[in-house]
């Protein structure tokens, strides 16, 4: 992958002072992607000198509209939303955010409302449409089709608990609705492989559709050097009609923090991909949040991924 350009896309001192919601910030980070109209639209995570969380529009690096307005969620005990995925579906531009609520974590989908014509496609309002579940999870992305006629929704269950740590997992499971409000768990999908680069994991954007099957990014955490934990960036091939088994996935990373600005921040030693866009003829934006400080971008094909997750098989 080639980072574009070879220092980060998005700084803080690309955020504007927004008043009274944004004033200097402190980072920007982990933003959602989408491609309307030959643009990329990035929601992104943009974090205050005070540690509150606002999501806020902008197309591509021009940053310049108030935070999203969230609307239709009773947001007594919930602390932060943050980490928006983005998915077209049946003509929707549709929105999966972690909660960090005072009951663990939580995931919500929510509908893009806004003016689709004021240039930011809608993401300056956001429509609540409900929780996945009632359990510690994060890291959910849709997929943009549906199956059978369900929706389909990749999440990671928070079940893994180290001395010190927040709860974080090892799995990822495959989630069904009929209606988008009511969720059930189909099974899981593909965990974490001790000793190596992905130890913990996590979907990273929504899966893409390819002649083989459902490309998946994602992130793998390698918690075994014991001083730091070190966030990479992976990718596997879903089946396209059971998306529960793995066709096949990559041995080694196809990103690592590298460079100052992806080893030095606010969490140091972290790539964390969370947005993709492709590109007519198969280029692939990837974006990325680099020490939970700036946003990052690497290109590359879906050729090139899908060679990098390789034919042998899916590991265990």
């Amino acid at each position: 992958m080639i980072r574009q350009p070879e220092r980060p896309l998005l700084t803080r001192d690309d955020i504007p002072d927004l008043p009274p919601w944004i004033m200097d910030a402190t980072s920007v980070f982990n933003p959602g992607a989408v491609r309307i109209d030959d643009t990329d639209h990035l929601l992104l995570r943009v974090q205050t000198r005070g540690r509150r969380t606002f999501l806020v529009p902008t197309r591509r690096d021009k940053v310049a509209t108030p935070p999203t307005v969230l609307r239709g969620l009773d947001t007594g005990g919930v602390f932060h939303i943050y980490d928006p995925r983005l998915t077209v579906l049946d003509g929707r531009l549709l929105v999966v955010t972690a909660l960090d609520t005072a009951h663990g974590g939580r995931l919500a989908l929510w509908e893009a409302t806004g003016d689709v014509t004021s240039g930011w496609a809608g993401l300056e309002r956001l429509d609540f449409i409900g929780l996945t579940g009632n359990y510690d999870t994060r890291n959910g992305v849709l997929f943009p089709r549906r199956s059978g006629g369900e929706y389909l929704l990749l999440e990671r269950p928070n079940r893994v608990v180290a001395d010190g740590a927040p709860p974080t997992g090892d799995t990822v499971q495959l989630l069904a609705s009929d209606d988008l409000v009511t969720w059930r768990a189909v099974g899981p999908v593909f965990g974490g492989r001790p000793h190596y680069w992905d130890e913990l994991v996590g979907a990273g954007p929504p899966p893409v559709l390819t002649p083989r099957g459902w490309l998946l990014i994602y992130h793998g955490v390698a918690t075994h050097f014991g001083a730091a934990n070190i966030y990479q960036g992976g990718c596997l091939l879903l089946d396209r009609d059971d998306p529960t088994r793995v066709l096949a996935r990559c041995r080694d990373n196809i990103l690592e923090p590298r460079r100052t600005w992806e080893l030095t921040g606010q969490v140091p030693n972290v790539v964390f991909p969370s947005g993709l866009t492709v590109k007519p003829g198969g280029d692939v934006n990837i974006y990325y949040g680099a020490a939970d400080t700036c946003v990052g971008c690497a290109t590359t094909t879906l050729d090139a991924l899908l060679a990098a997750c390789g034919d042998e098989g899916a590991d265990p």
